[in-house]
């Protein structure tokens, strides 16, 4: 509850598992006035390997569940979910749900309309998991902005667990991130963008920048998902007026929380206390 009695409504943070701390994390830093309610779902993480119908059903019960616990809005902060749930959602299940004036937003898009925009020669590279690339998401939606442009994936599978398993400052992360490298400029030598297309890759951002030629442009998702949202509610004033203003955030996991908590903390820069929940 607010100060004033009313339940609280906070923005919804969804994530198969740690990623989406980063994208929290930005948020809070651009729009620290609102209430946060992230969930992540680390008992079936990861979905990076997993069907779309797998995805969508996983996703949408946590949608569900966010919902359930007063957020009017709900970002997935997940490119595995935004790629593979996030249309259905809202054009088959949001429509027909209990409240159909809530909304669920993706990271996909504006990502793709922020390198649309940026400085170019129109060669973009793009490292995500092997579901997001598999999906050609970041391909259909900058090509539908920018048809001229040549987008080339790479998919890291190893990126993401040397992360959560606090091996990102190792020898093996070099290895790896080398690894990745080198294999997206085998593809297109003349990429100058690169992006991040994974929320867990921001913790790896320093071994990509050394790795990568000096002059390509590489860019994470945090900060472009946060100006789209304060964005967003500038032009939906019918929807910031549903959220609350407590500067709150409470952490959720389907897993283990005392592990969370461990591995929250790198992405936040500060102690989490998480609670576990069932999707």
């Amino acid at each position: 509850m607010t100060d004033s009695g009313k339940p609280i409504a906070p923005i919804g943070v969804f994530d198969s598992g740690f990623g989406g701390l980063s994208v929290l994390r930005s948020l809070r830093e651009r729009l620290p006035q609102y209430d946060y309610l992230y969930l992540g779902d680390n008992a079936r993480a990861p979905y990076g390997t997993r069907s779309f119908e797998t995805v969508h059903r996983f996703t949408l019960q946590c949608v569900r569940y966010l919902f359930d616990h007063g957020c009017p809005l709900v970002i997935l902060a997940c490119n595995t979910a935004s790629a593979k749930a996030l249309r259905n959602i809202q054009q088959n299940w949001l429509p027909v749900s209990d409240d159909p004036t809530r909304r669920v937003l993706g990271v996909i898009r504006p990502t793709a309309e922020a390198v649309a925009q940026t400085r170019t020669n129109g060669h973009i590279g793009v490292f995500a998991t092997p579901g997001t690339i598999a999906s050609g998401s970041y391909d259909i939606e900058i090509h539908h902005l920018r048809p001229d442009f040549k987008v080339s994936g790479h998919a890291c599978p190893m990126w993401v667990p040397l992360v959560e398993e606090g091996y990102a400052d190792s020898p093996g992360a070099d290895f790896f991130v080398r690894e990745g490298v080198d294999a997206l400029m085998a593809i297109d030598p003349e990429i100058d963008t690169v992006l991040l297309a994974c929320t867990h890759y921001p913790l790896l951002y320093d071994k990509i920048r050394a790795a990568l030629p000096g002059h390509i442009r590489l860019v994470p998702q945090g900060q472009i998902v946060a100006d789209s949202l304060a964005d967003y509610l500038h032009r939906h004033p019918e929807m910031e007026t549903r959220l609350t203003h407590g500067a709150s955030v409470q952490f959720l996991t389907t897993d283990r929380a005392e592990r969370f908590d461990q591995t929250a903390a790198l992405f936040m820069g500060h102690k989490v206390e998480a609670t576990r929940v069932e999707c």
